[in-house]
């Protein structure tokens, strides 16, 4: 895993060629396809995505999905674990391969998970479509990125062949960096090369917290949906480590017995997030306010971010079978409204913040 103070790749780099015969047709129903089941295999970002113009859009929503399919891979545990990381494997050699491309839903027709997530890896040959119809720097860059995600992946599917299961505070933060930490850099390089408003300086700046970004975001989806992840994906994140340094372990995440001394390393990690999503909000604004739609983009995801770890420690059901913690469809809503209005103001986005953090934020007073 690279350090975090390390100045990213040049984005003029070697740029891969067109693959592939792609008809305008086939290029307008790739687009289509990705608009249409983009909401149904994501939550947050699938607002957020809504607020990027033309290109750029095309390019964060192709990535996303591209993403998405790589994860879907890495999460079916009825999937032999070497059957996925070379399904992992072969689905970054598509990025390269057109044919191969074309071939890969029928590959990975055994998978099992989420049906919207199945639907969308049996058009896999469609999200490429799109992928090959990016400019090459932007293709160029969301491959890097994109494969760099996909490696780490295979690489922790193969050391945990029975199930994911994190062992010391290192280990998790080099699988968050994979999974969520390289999202950051590849949407840092995006603005680049996409947003006038973010030259070089600004560039730089960003990249310093970008990493910061994707990982306070997964942290926070990481600790709200630890029962679902142990009961559904067999994957547990929270380190062996520190669980049996409180009287409890891997065995015991769920269990009523051992309900505080989990919450205990629960709290440690909500403070971890609360740095990271501290160092996501000062990312989001080095951001400059005339890139509006780009702000637009990392207010929403960080707010809810907020108000979820919020309710985290005031809560015990992410450690109870069946438990998860989420935030209201009304403060969702509320957020949404407030985050855009304060997007040009730091000071108000700081107090919007600030306030998220004591309370449950609604615009519309609750009724009764």
């Amino acid at each position: 895993m690279p350090d975090r103070t390390t100045p990213p790749l040049p984005l003029r780099t070697t740029v891969s060629p067109v693959l592939g015969p792609d008809t305008s047709a086939r290029v307008r129903e790739a687009a289509r396809f990705g608009r249409a089941i983009l909401p149904e295999v994501s939550r947050t970002f699938a607002i957020s995505i809504k607020a990027l113009p033309g290109t750029l859009g095309d390019a964060v929503c192709t990535a996303y999905l591209l993403c998405r399919i790589a994860d879907t891979i890495e999460d079916d545990n009825s999937t032999a674990p070497e059957a996925r990381a070379a399904l992992l494997e072969q689905f970054l050699s598509a990025l390269d391969d057109a044919a191969l491309a074309e071939r890969f839903p029928a590959l990975a027709a055994s998978l099992q998970g989420d049906p919207a997530h199945l639907r969308l890896v049996a058009h896999t040959d469609l999200v490429l479509v799109a992928f090959r119809a990016l400019p090459p720097r932007t293709r160029d860059r969301v491959a890097h990125w994109v494969r760099e995600m996909g490696r780490g992946m295979a690489k922790f599917v193969r050391t945990y062949p029975r199930g994911i299961r994190i062992q010391t505070l290192a280990e998790y933060r080099e699988y968050c960096y994979y999974v969520a930490g390289t999202v950051g850099c590849m949407l840092t390089e995006l603005w680049h090369e996409h947003v006038p408003a973010v030259g070089r300086r600004e560039f730089d700046r960003l990249w310093a917290t970008c990493q910061s970004f994707g990982e306070a975001l997964q942290t926070v989806n990481i600790l709200k949906d630890i029962a679902h992840d142990a009961e559904h994906e067999n994957a547990i994140y929270l380190p062996a480590a520190e669980l049996e340094a409180h009287g409890s372990g891997h065995a015991t995440i769920l269990s009523p017995a051992h309900l505080e001394q989990n919450h205990v390393v629960v709290d440690r990690y909500i403070t971890l997030a609360r740095t990271d999503l501290d160092r996501a909000l000062e990312y989001t604004l080095t951001i400059p306010r005339r890139a509006f739609r780009v702000r637009a983009f990392c207010v929403l995801p960080l707010l809810f971010a907020y108000a979820t770890l919020r309710d985290l420690r005031r809560s015990r059901a992410m450690l109870t079978r069946g438990g998860q913690v989420k935030i209201s469809r009304r403060e969702v809503k509320s957020l949404m409204v407030a985050g855009l209005l304060s997007i040009g103001s730091n000071a108000a986005l700081r107090r919007l913040v600030a306030r998220v953090q004591t309370r449950p934020f609604s615009l519309v007073p609750a009724v009764g």
